[in-house]
């Protein structure tokens, strides 16, 4: 699942999360030590744990915007890190690293929380992308969140990271931007509905088919949450 980017390493710079603090998780020291490397010329901060037992002792001490995280490792595995990091940290940042025969684990750790996966051996090329992808679009929250179209991307975003209290709201920081839209409403009902609040999830989609009567998506979400009160809303985001 890892990202091929074509802005030049001057450009990544100029464009880059400035300080950001990234910390490499895995028992493996030339792997660590390679990362490291890899990631020097953008001008992290980048801080190393020996395995999971020491990453969790790091965590509780700083505050790091991104984790690379080895899913194997011997004592604490990558999984447990990841859960417990999210607990720690709701905002934190994870990208897998996942060796040969550990895809369906990555995508398991993706439900719980990692934003992308990078499948081992990479190249330094496809490390710094991936990392500078991660760390751009939170850099870019603040500024895009003020923005009607900003702010239902990011929602978008936080949903597919299954953050859906995130995506909340901002889809509510979208509809104050601009309450016409019949496309904000539907998704804070669909959202809502996923949480199991779906009393307010019909109130939205109401409102997303008053706003507009020929959007579709709303008028099938109301019908179909009315027919099937368990039915659940696909998740299209």
């Amino acid at each position: 699942m890892h990202r091929h980017l074509t802005p030049t390493l001057k450009q990544k710079e100029a464009r880059m999360m400035p300080n950001a603090r990234i910390l490499i998780v895995d028992d493996e020291k030339n792997i660590r030590l390679t990362i490291a490397q890899s990631l020097d010329p953008l001008g992290y901060e980048v801080m190393t744990a020996l395995n999971g037992e020491d990453a969790l002792k790091q965590l509780q001490l700083e505050e790091y915007d991104l984790i690379l995280l080895d899913l194997r490792m011997p004592g604490i595995d990558g999984l447990e890190v990841l859960k417990r990091a999210v607990e720690m940290h709701p905002d934190i940042q994870i990208v897998i690293l996942s060796a040969h025969g550990t895809v369906d684990n990555a995508v398991e750790a993706m439900k719980l929380g990692a934003v992308d996966f990078i499948q081992k051996p990479f190249t330094p090329q496809e490390l710094r992308g991936i990392v500078y992808q991660v760390l751009e679009h939170d850099s870019l929250n603040t500024q895009e969140s003020s923005s009607y179209q900003g702010a239902m991307k990011i929602a978008k975003h936080c949903a597919r990271k299954r953050q859906f209290d995130r995506a909340i709201a901002h889809v509510k920081q979208a509809i104050g931007c601009d309450p016409s839209r019949a496309e904000a409403f539907n998704l804070l009902g669909e959202l809502q509905e996923i949480e199991g609040d779906r009393i307010e999830a019909l109130k939205n989609y109401r409102v997303a088919t008053d706003l507009d009567p020929t959007y579709k998506p709303a008028q099938n979400n109301l019908t179909r949450a009315t027919r099937s009160p368990k039915s659940r809303p696909p998740l299209i985001f």
